[in-house]
């Protein structure tokens, strides 16, 4: 007899631990309480992406068009026509969802779901596949369960800060805006608010960050960081690192904003807010309590192989992951899938890749230089720049550079960190690196392709001894 398996949640966590649990045997249901592919598809990675694609052609166009040979007269951007094509992009994807489950023989409820036991879900406004909803509701037996919640956007407690104030905004908002803003604040310059920041500035707003921290994307490694900021800074962005945004009032058609900075006291007249201080876990209303779930400040607390305290009962995703990123929800589910089904599976994070889809891209895994010099092991760390890089020359991105940080004695990668070209594309090279415990001896005797961006990747191996072939030798 095959195992009844629900899912809640038809994010990117949800609908791979779907089809994978179908795959192995399982009869499958997933629970989405609004549109399947979450938060990724709908109002996060998918629809950024899409805007950001848009800003980096009419940059590209505007500034780069003439140095290149390519003119084009009363250059302009329509912002409805670009929000329409992000919305033709995410409905064709979730589209393709709903055919990868039906094609694995998935069904697919609507509905709030919410555990009354370990193996009992509750769906109130329950429809079938393709409905949007429902007015009754159904309980469904499974043999287990799969919570692939997801996330929201996280609202500091701030004076003024008022969620119901339209030009209060949170990620989910910024990427409906009818209309661009003038000018806008991003409170928070994590991965959201960078990547955000890239898109407004390169359309022409006027871009404040204010971040906490004393600086930038403070996960991502310093020298990454500060080459990102200087781009961004170039575009016209202006950063207070080290600061708290400590009041936020009404001034006509303005927010006026109340900032500690390092500097002083700043105040700032905005037009647009955006929230971007990081999501939580959307546990609320689950049911995990009743069924014997524990959870630690909202997160669902779950061991390498995805499985809850409860026999049964695992949980994947936001909310339960230490990262909250689209790529690692999958994997997750593919693990907790394997576990259900009587393999055995465990989650491994060490190959985690990030990816900023800012202009210039940032990608990077494993540990940074910071963090490998916290452990005591002796590094070594080389780089090359893109700029000695003929394939970035000649497509005028070569401001970035790539680092990789090794450890001394054997030379196994510990890192790598991409600023620049194709960094969120080449940076797998580094996790498969990772995974199989590489070491500089083995990327530099891997022939890389000419003319690409990735043999700078085995240049970055090669400084690491200064032997870097295109770079001046050192006196």
């Amino acid at each position: 007899m095959s195992k009844r398996v629900v899912v809640i949640g038809g994010g990117p966590g949800g609908y791979v631990a779907a089809i994978r649990a179908a795959q192995l045997g399982a009869s499958v249901t997933v629970i989405e309480k609004n549109r399947l592919g979450g938060t990724c598809l709908n109002v996060g990675c998918i629809p950024t992406k899409v805007l950001l694609h848009s800003a980096e052609l009419y940059t590209a166009m505007k500034d780069e068009g003439p140095g290149i040979g390519i003119f084009a007269d009363n250059l302009r951007f329509d912002w409805t026509v670009i929000g329409q094509r992000k919305k033709t992009v995410v409905d064709h994807l979730v589209g393709g969802v709903e055919g990868l489950l039906k094609s694995n023989g998935v069904e697919c409820v609507y509905g709030e779901a919410r555990l009354t036991a370990p193996g009992s879900v509750e769906v109130s406004g329950a429809a079938g596949a393709g409905t949007a909803s429902g007015s009754g509701s159904r309980v469904i037996g499974a043999d287990a369960v799969i919570v692939a919640a997801g996330s929201e956007p996280a609202f500091p407690p701030i004076p003024g800060l008022d969620p119901k104030d339209p030009d209060i905004i949170t990620s989910d908002g910024a990427l409906s805006l009818g209309a661009l803003p003038k000018s806008i604040a991003i409170a928070g310059g994590g991965v959201i608010g960078v990547e955000l920041a890239s898109v407004f500035a390169s359309f022409g707003v006027s871009v404040t960050v204010v971040e906490m921290l004393p600086r930038i994307l403070p996960n991502v490694d310093a020298e990454a960081a500060a080459i990102l900021r200087y781009s961004l800074e170039s575009k016209g962005v202006v950063f207070y690192t080290g600061a708290r945004l400590q009041n936020v009032a009404r001034g006509g058609n303005a927010l006026e904003l109340d900032v500690a900075a390092e500097s002083g006291p700043v105040r700032l007249s905005v037009e647009k807010l955006l929230v971007a201080a990081g999501r939580r876990p959307r546990t609320a209303g689950l049911g995990l309590e009743a069924a014997g779930v524990k959870t630690d400040r909202g997160r669902v607390v779950v061991n390498d192989r995805m499985e809850t305290g409860v026999p049964n009962v695992y949980a994947i995703g936001d909310c339960a992951s230490p990262i909250m990123l689209a790529h690692v929800a999958s994997r997750e589910g593919e693990v907790a899938a394997e576990n259900i089904m009587g393999h055995r599976a465990v989650m491994d994070y060490k190959t985690v890749p990030s990816a900023i889809y800012t202009s210039p891209a940032v990608a990077s895994v494993g540990l940074s230089e910071e963090a490998a010099v916290k452990t005591g092991v002796k590094v070594r760390v080389g780089r090359f720049p893109l700029a000695a890089n003929g394939k970035s020359v000649l497509s005028g991105d070569s401001g970035g550079m790539i680092k990789i940080v090794s450890e001394e004695r054997y030379g196994e990668i510990l890192g790598v960190h991409i600023v620049g070209g194709p960094a969120t594309d080449m940076i797998g090279e580094g996790g498969l690196a990772l995974r199989l415990e590489a070491t500089l001896d083995e990327i530099v005797s891997a022939v890389h392709a000419h003319p690409t961006v990735s043999e700078a990747l085995g240049e970055a191996a090669l400084a690491s001894w200064g032997r870097a072939i295109h770079l001046p030798k050192s006196s």
